[in-house]
């Protein structure tokens, strides 16, 4: 079943930002209850047509906070991805209502596609309270997100899909603190990654909205870290990557439409796999969430020398289309 046939019109990527609000706007199938609330939301389009992880971890947040008190916020979640989806078609979730106690409220959320669910995730949503307070300290020495290239700077001149979705078609504005790892992997091989973000257009004033966002947004480069430390790119020849799990805490009000940071470090990576963290802090300095997640990363383990003369042959075709 297409979108359309669903009853979702593509989504417009004029608009970025309007087309997240629009990607968060689930409907709810009335009727379609059994032990599970159902609601149905549609795909993002994608160069490669599988869909990002970050979009059905937001629309799975935004699932289940649906079936709470309004006076809940999601505080965690821990989510598995199981299959691939396809971003041609529409994702259908469903909620159990695990419990709802004195102060907080836990929910399984299953995302489907053709029955099968590609994500599994519980996330437990708190009412407001008061208690100890402490937090990790911003990292001081962090260029303004202003003085830093955007995406679209980096990779606006090249004529590729991938190129123009993520300089021109995504809904956040992604500044690499490093040199970014798009087309080349410069500076020390270090396991640590930083950039600030936001989304390009202002947000509503709906705090989960806010949050769900939050978590899309925080699956776009947490396993840089891990490729950083190798001397990696993304278009590493026959690199293969995907997210395996994803866990995150939300710790304090957030709004995406403002700057924030994401400094990022990966303490581990073993048996084809990574570990990635990440601390999210406000411009202000407020820790506002923070993120893990395992990531397979593989690469080929045969003829490493032709691999880095093809890397290198890639490189320099890139950088001359950029200069033409």
């Amino acid at each position: 079943m297409t979108e359309a046939e669903a009853g979702f019109p593509a989504l417009p990527t004029q608009d970025p930002t309007s087309s997240l609000i629009e990607l968060l706007n689930l409907g709810e199938l009335e009727g379609a209850r059994t032990d599970e609330d159902i609601f149905m939301g549609p795909s993002q389009r994608q160069p490669r047509h599988r869909v990002f992880g970050g979009q059905v971890l937001a629309q799975s947040l935004i699932a289940g906070s649906r079936t709470v008190d309004p006076d809940r916020s999601v505080h965690s979640m821990h989510g598995y991805f199981l299959r691939p989806g396809d971003a041609n078609k529409p994702i259908t979730f469903g909620v159990q209502r695990l419990r709802d106690g004195r102060s907080f409220s836990a929910r399984r959320v299953h995302a489907y596609q053709e029955g099968a669910p590609i994500l599994s995730m519980i996330a437990s949503f708190q009412a407001g309270d008061e208690g100890i307070e402490h937090q990790s300290e911003m990292p001081a020495g962090i260029p303004d997100p202003e003085s830093l290239p955007s995406t679209a700077d980096l990779l606006g001149k090249f004529d590729h899909p991938v190129a123009r979705h993520w300089a021109y078609e995504r809904p956040f504005d992604i500044r690499h603190v490093d040199p970014a790892l798009y087309v080349s992997a410069n500076g020390p091989k270090e396991a640590r990654n930083a950039v600030w973000m936001k989304t390009f257009g202002p947000m509503p004033d709906d705090a989960g909205l806010h949050r769900a966002a939050l978590a899309y947004a925080s699956d776009y480069t947490l396993l840089e870290s891990i490729l950083r430390r190798h001397g990696m790119s993304w278009i590493t020849p026959g690199m293969s990557v995907a997210s395996l799990d994803h866990a995150m805490w939300w710790h304090r009000p957030v709004r995406v439409d403002e700057w924030l940071l994401y400094v990022q470090e990966s303490p581990s990576a073993q048996g084809a796999r990574g570990l990635a963290t990440g601390k999210i802090f406000s411009r202000d300095g407020r820790h506002v969430a923070t993120v893990a997640q395992e990531g397979m990363v593989r690469i080929p383990t045969d003829q490493p020398n032709a691999a880095a003369v093809q890397s290198e042959m890639l490189e320099h075709r890139l950088r001359e289309a950029e200069t033409r």
